[in-house]
């Protein structure tokens, strides 16, 4: 019996070593601190590490993380300065730098650190309005760590950053602001429509307008090839015919043939016989007589041209007002005096006894003849001046001379 009791009480003081081996021994973590009080009294702070304590005298009170922490608290309704109520949702970076006084200084700092954000958040929010605190988030979170920095500093906790996660107004106002934001959209895109579609208009103006000068110009400088295209193809036709030396039987040959042209088409109706017709037909005949008459026709000589061309590549035009001018006063001269010599001539036909036409004398020159050059002189030389054609104060035609037949 003595000898169990024995056993019993050593095993017992092996079960007492043990226990206080393993409580005088403590191990420490890396980035944590122990807080041991000895006797109910702060005696020390352990670091990572190993040590050593009293049995049954020093106790551990706290073990304190120094790592760097992230809180984040639920949304906080804050009344702004134009009495709409937001909620808002924060997030604090926190450390503790003091192991002691973040155990002794406050019970629970993380409790504490939340109400102190929540009455300071109220308060920086409360001096703005909705708009200076949805646009402010930097100064509201700046006056935020200020104030829990210096109320923390005290509890051995240090404040790193302070951010405002989420800004949630009412519902009205955020139906308002979407429907202000839209209207804002669309006004700057309508402006930016109008601007295109100005800038638009003045390119296509810009555009018209290079294109109707360089148009212009194209048919400016067309005008002046023809015209100098023209005037070549006159001198070298003058200048061939001169060359040729053409007898009067071949022009009044060709004068011939030329006729039946003027009476081509469907739709003539009347046939215009020029009064110059008796002269060709004359020529003619002439020609004809001295050729049966054993007559000759007169041989061609050799014509002097040099200088009618001139400078072909730049030839020389007559100003178009003095030509103009010039071949009205010659056609307005030949028209009074083919009247003139044609009132004389109708005056002198009629004899007062016979009361019929008496037949001019024989060599007088024909009024009509004589109308007729001097209005076909007057027309070349509105075709040379390039002027429109001069009408005749009778008819309104060219005054040619010419008389409609059936």
């Amino acid at each position: 019996m003595g000898t169990v009791a024995l056993y019993v009480v050593l095993l017992l003081l092996v079960v007492f070593v043990i226990a206080t081996v393993v409580k005088s021994v403590r191990i420490v973590p890396q980035a944590s601190a122990v807080i041991i009080e000895r006797l109910g009294r702060y005696s020390r702070t352990l670091d990572a590490g190993l040590h050593f304590l009293v049995p049954f005298i020093d106790k551990p009170r706290a073990t304190v993380d120094l790592r760097e922490q992230v809180v984040s608290f639920p949304p906080q309704p804050v009344i702004t300065s134009d009495n709409l109520v937001v909620s808002i949702d924060s997030v604090i970076y926190f450390q503790p730098t003091d192991p002691k006084a973040a155990t002794y200084e406050i019970a629970n700092y993380i409790q504490g650190i939340e109400q102190l954000t929540v009455t300071t958040l109220r308060n920086v929010v409360g001096s703005l309005d909705l708009e200076q605190t949805l646009t402010s988030r930097d100064q509201i979170n700046g006056q935020l760590r200020g104030v829990l920095d210096e109320a923390t500093g005290r509890w051995g906790v240090r404040v790193n950053r302070v951010e405002l996660k989420a800004i949630d107004p009412p519902a009205s106002v955020q139906d308002s602001m979407e429907k202000q934001m839209r209207a804002e959209r669309d006004r700057r895109a309508a402006i930016l429509n109008a601007e295109g579609v100005k800038q638009s208009q003045i390119l296509t103006a810009e555009g018209d307008k290079q294109s109707s000068v360089l148009r212009a110009e194209g048919q400016a400088q067309a005008a002046i090839l023809e015209a100098q295209g023209r005037s070549r193809a006159i001198v070298e036709v003058f200048a061939a015919i001169h060359r040729g030396n053409p007898t009067p039987s071949l022009l009044a040959y060709q004068y011939l043939q030329t006729l039946p042209q003027i009476a081509q088409g469907d739709a003539n109706k009347v046939w215009i016989v020029p009064s110059e017709l008796n002269d060709a037909l004359k020529g003619v005949g002439d020609v004809l007589g001295r050729r049966d008459g054993g007559g000759h026709d007169a041989e061609p000589h050799e014509v002097d041209v040099e200088g009618v061309g001139g400078d072909l590549d730049a030839p020389t035009l007559e100003d178009p007002g003095e030509a103009l001018r010039r071949a009205r006063e010659e056609a307005q001269g030949a028209t009074r005096e083919a009247a003139d010599s044609e009132s004389a001539t109708r005056r002198g036909r009629r004899a007062p006894d016979s009361g019929g036409d008496v037949p001019p004398a024989a060599g007088a020159p024909d009024p009509a003849q004589q109308a007729g050059e001097a209005t076909r002189a007057a027309e070349r030389a509105q075709r040379e001046a390039g002027a429109p054609p001069v009408q005749g104060p009778d008819d309104g035609g060219a005054g040619t001379g010419r008389t409609p037949t059936g």
